[in-house]
């Protein structure tokens, strides 16, 4: 339910800025997909480790420069190592998988130089992240495990590489990510580094009219 929502907020900016006015620069309208780790930073490498990370969003050129609006939804992945357990639990999990669902919007610069570009961005949002927790019933040698869902807000800033290919770009990226709510009692913050591709919707759309 909770990625279904954090993509309906996805969809709805595509669809406004599909309706936004052709401008004349290049880069006018990307979709961007990675792949990559989000690696703990500090006390959150108390309780997490990096598993896998995906990453969808958007870059829609704002004016004639290269300012852009950059959405972005994390789906980290992280080895859960539970340190206290939460309210009404006896056990901590250990070697657990934690998930994130994360929205950030932010405001980024493009800056092209031939086939390459490259680019930084900086904004706020929030989300959940899915933490598991077990209990165990000793006398029917019963274990159930649940999730706990976090909120919190974040904020991230990062900066990225660029190559384009044609009708796409090849992009390296890496941010640093706060969370203004702590998890275990502790911070989180992570550094999440991804690779991947963001085809140009600038073109296809101009080809459609």
């Amino acid at each position: 339910m909770k990625l279904k929502l954090l993509l309906s907020l996805l969809l709805l900016c595509t669809t406004v800025s599909i309706k936004v006015k052709a401008q004349n620069r290049p880069d006018k309208l990307y979709s961007m997909s990675g792949i990559g780790f989000a690696f703990p930073m500090g006390e959150t490498s108390d309780y997490f480790k990096p598993k896998f990370s995906t990453s969808l969003g958007l870059n829609l050129g704002l004016g004639d420069g290269g300012l852009f609006l950059y959405p972005k939804v994390s789906l980290h992945a992280f080895t859960f190592n539970q340190i206290t357990p939460d309210a009404g639990y006896t056990y901590t999990l250990q070697k657990g998988r934690a998930t994130t669902y994360l929205l950030n919007v932010a405001l980024g610069y493009r800056k092209i130089v031939n086939k390459w570009a490259f680019y930084g961005f900086a904004g706020a949002g929030g989300g959940f992240i899915l933490t598991p927790q077990v209990a165990v019933n000793i006398s029917t040698l019963q274990v159930t495990q649940d999730n706990k869902s976090n909120g919190l807000g974040i904020a991230e800033g990062g900066a990225g590489i660029e190559y384009n290919i044609g009708g796409a770009n090849l992009f390296v990226e890496a941010s640093y990510m706060y969370g203004f709510s702590k998890i275990q009692n502790r911070a989180f913050n992570t550094v999440p580094i991804s690779v991947g591709i963001k085809p140009n919707l600038s073109k296809l759309l101009n080809k459609l009219k």
